[in-house]
């Protein structure tokens, strides 16, 4: 940004407005507290995460940051601590933090009840494994070993290809078979350069 005159370094100046000096119904906090987790924004929950921001900006102004700097949160959920603690107001106290909750929502998502999951259709051997492969940066073999009930019993990764190829023996796939001793298997592979998923 090019600051012509100092009318304009005092609007600068007017727009950082530090959490102390927001009234505390509206900070994301007591928000959160009152609203509930599922009313506050990404930058909400992001500053909450954060803590506290800089001297020269609020924790709301550099969550913003944050996510303009990662596009959002779908490159977040990657990002390594050395790209965290690259940005100006985040140590590795906060990075790690950060590091850790991202972990924790894609163990949430990947979790499986005790109960079997039983596949009717291909959507749902799709659906298995549709929020894990979606986020992945190279190819994915998959695949899901099922009993007689339908039921998976098995996921495993079989071959890890290149950024748009992958490569896979079929002996590989049934000796896994025999071994689960599974009664049909599902294949699934990734497409990382678009967002297919193909299930056969």
């Amino acid at each position: 940004m090019i600051i012509r005159d100092e009318s304009e370094v005092k609007c600068l100046k007017k727009e950082i407005v530090m959490i102390k000096d927001v009234p505390s119904e509206d900070r994301p906090r007591e928000r959160l507290i009152r609203l509930g987790a599922g009313h506050l924004s990404n930058q909400e929950l992001l500053a909450i995460l954060l803590g506290s921001g800089t001297r020269e900006e609020s924790v709301m102004t550099l969550a913003n940051r944050v996510l303009i700097h990662f596009e959002g949160l779908k490159l977040l959920q990657d990002a390594a601590i050395e790209e965290l603690v690259a940005i100006k107001g985040i140590g590795n106290a906060k990075a790690v933090l950060l590091l850790s909750a991202l972990e924790l929502g894609k163990r949430l998502n990947q979790y499986r009840p005790n109960e079997r999951y039983v596949v009717k259709s291909p959507e749902d051997g799709a659906n298995f494994v549709m929020e894990e492969m979606r986020l992945l940066q190279q190819e994915h073999f998959v695949v899901l070993f099922l009993n007689t009930k339908n039921q998976i019993i098995h996921r495993q990764t079989i071959f890890i290809g290149s950024l748009n190829a992958s490569i896979v023996h079929p002996r590989e796939v049934y000796r896994e078979a025999v071994k689960r001793s599974a009664a049909s298997i599902i294949v699934a592979h990734n497409h990382p350069s678009g967002v297919r998923l193909h299930c056969a």
